[in-house]
């Protein structure tokens, strides 16, 4: 797919689709927009997405630039899934557009200075930008794109039985902190051990993402991801939905324990770790669990909504 294209080729093939594209696909739904304690997460499967003519027709929504940086990818794989990627969070963010006549291909993006790229609002034809922030995450085998209002998101996705090529101990004592390295040390079941390791790293990557610092700005050694359990205190697991995450920053003054996590099964075969600002209500009382709304998609094909179904198990920070 997308094998026979070059730069110049595809702009004559997608400029002959490109009319019939935007008249026979139907309106991308429109959705309302999260409320100040609301995520929505919206995720496509790669291989669902199988028709040419549609994967064409979605280089048309690219900018130039994304253009080039998905025609310089060799790998063909590679290659689709930054295309799908990038049309996920173009299709999505539309989606709660006030203004009907700015078009997914029309938004414009930018990147603060660690990289983390946000909505240009002014030269998307927006005069009052919306309190809207996103992001995105991928797999070879799913990709997801995460939105809330007013406040940062960061979003991971891993893959439960994703292929670790160190031993677990060893590559965690070259990235995490202390108390996680005992915590990991202390399950003696190999497949366990995997598991909460792959957890940890998941929540993890979703705090870094949600600071807008990635790895390179926010080392993980600097932080320790602690799980509190209401039903089994000392045990320090992901044993119940009763577990709870707080993020524990060491000397760094950046670095905030003002967040929150869920941390989802997704689809049975995935792990997606969602962070967000924590809220402090009147009386500094914590705000109450953040709302969770979940669509599967293949963008101008089909949405459904997936929440409350077999789709989404909670792990934690979800009532």
């Amino acid at each position: 797919m997308l094998r026979s294209l070059s730069i110049a080729t595809s702009r004559m093939k997608i400029n002959c689709f490109h009319q019939r594209f935007f008249d026979s696909f139907p309106a991308l739904q429109r959705i309302q927009v999260p409320a100040p304690r609301e995520t929505h997460i919206w995720y496509v499967m790669p291989n669902e997405v199988k028709n040419e003519i549609l994967l064409n027709q979605y280089l048309e929504i690219l900018s130039p630039s994304e253009k080039e940086t998905v025609f310089q990818m060799r790998d063909e794989k590679l290659k689709k899934r930054a295309l799908i990627a990038r049309v996920l969070v173009r299709t999505t963010i539309s989606r709660y557009q006030i203004n009907s006549e700015v078009s997914p291909r029309s938004l414009k993006f930018r990147k603060n200075i660690h990289g983390k790229p946000e909505v240009d609002w002014q030269h998307s034809g927006y005069h009052q930008p919306l309190p809207l922030h996103f992001n995105i995450s991928h797999t070879s085998s799913l990709i997801a794109c995460g939105v809330t209002t007013y406040s940062p998101i960061g979003i991971d996705v891993e893959e439960k039985h994703r292929a670790i090529k160190h031993n677990i101990l060893s590559f965690a004592r070259r990235y995490l902190s202390k108390h996680e390295i005992q915590f990991l040390s202390s399950i003696s079941d190999p497949k366990a051990q995997q598991q909460e390791f792959i957890k940890l790293w998941t929540l993890k990557e979703a705090y870094v993402k949600a600071l807008g610092r990635g790895f390179s700005g926010a080392p993980f050694k600097t932080f320790t991801i602690r799980i509190r359990d209401a039903t089994q205190p000392n045990l320090g697991v992901f044993s119940s939905e009763a577990s709870e995450v707080e993020v524990d920053p060491f000397d760094d003054p950046t670095l905030t324990s003002n967040w929150k996590f869920i941390l989802l099964e997704l689809i049975g075969s995935h792990y997606a770790a969602i962070c967000t600002r924590r809220d402090f209500a009147a009386e500094g009382k914590l705000d109450p669990p953040i709302k969770l709304t979940v669509w599967k998609t293949i963008p101008f094909v089909e949405d459904t909504c997936v929440s409350g179904t077999d789709a989404i198990m909670s792990i934690s920070g979800l009532p």
